[in-house]
């Protein structure tokens, strides 16, 4: 029976961290913007990847579906498009990320995983930015192939590093913190201020700072506090 009301505890928990998350990215998503054109980069798909490496790839997924879905009915303007290319996007990065590291849950699976990210979900993005972006702009086929190298390419593709970088940098933290908290069961790879740790978290700094960089100054882009 105690191990029941164990399991019972540990479910009700992960259920509350999954919602917990879920709310974090959609105000993450409110809040932080960086406009370049029409497209736009925020920090959600790196809070519903943190989702997903703690409570696993299902969770990701659910969390991505769930704060597009409530994007869409509260502050986008863009509609069903909006809600496919942002759930398709998240879950393409999160969802990969957090199955790999569900299975190799070390330090090179972690990297791993996060390459993996950045690969599916710039792949996911050229390919149906070339399926829903005609339509939703109402141009045709070509025109938005065009713009795949000077501006869709380059900013998904730094779009979806900066999220790594992100998670790179507060994963083991906020999974420290879970396990303290009894969120998640305890692990001997708990958050630890050592050398590796200091420059990991340096490196994904440098990447934090690298990408803003280019959306500043190569993309031209802005940032935009609130909605």
């Amino acid at each position: 029976m105690e191990t029941t009301n164990q399991k019972m505890k540990m479910r009700l928990l992960r259920l509350v961290g999954v919602a917990l998350f879920t709310a974090l990215a959609y105000v993450v998503m409110l809040l932080f913007h960086f406009p370049v054109q029409f497209l736009t980069l925020d920090l959600k798909d790196a809070v519903i990847t943190l989702c997903g490496l703690c409570f696993g790839p299902i969770s990701a997924l659910v969390s991505s579906v769930i704060v597009a879905l409530v994007e869409m009915v509260t502050v986008s303007s863009t509609g069903v498009y909006g809600f496919v290319m942002n759930a398709l996007g998240t879950a393409a990065f999160s969802v990969t990320v957090s199955l790999i590291y569900k299975y190799k849950k070390n330090f090179l699976g972690a990297i791993i995983g996060l390459l993996s990210g950045v690969f599916a979900m710039t792949a996911v993005m050229m390919v149906f930015n070339l399926i829903v972006t005609p339509r939703y702009m109402h141009v045709e086929v070509a025109q938005v192939a065009s713009m795949i190298p000077t501006l869709l390419l380059p900013f998904n593709l730094i779009k979806a590093v900066f999220n790594a970088a992100i998670v790179l940098l507060l994963y083991k933290p906020i999974s420290t913190i879970l396990q303290k908290i009894g969120f998640l069961p305890k692990s001997n790879a708990a958050f630890k201020l050592d050398r590796r740790t200091i420059l990991v978290s340096l490196a994904a700094v440098v990447l934090i700072v690298a990408a803003l960089v280019i959306i500043f100054q190569v993309l031209h882009g802005s940032f935009r506090f609130g909605v």
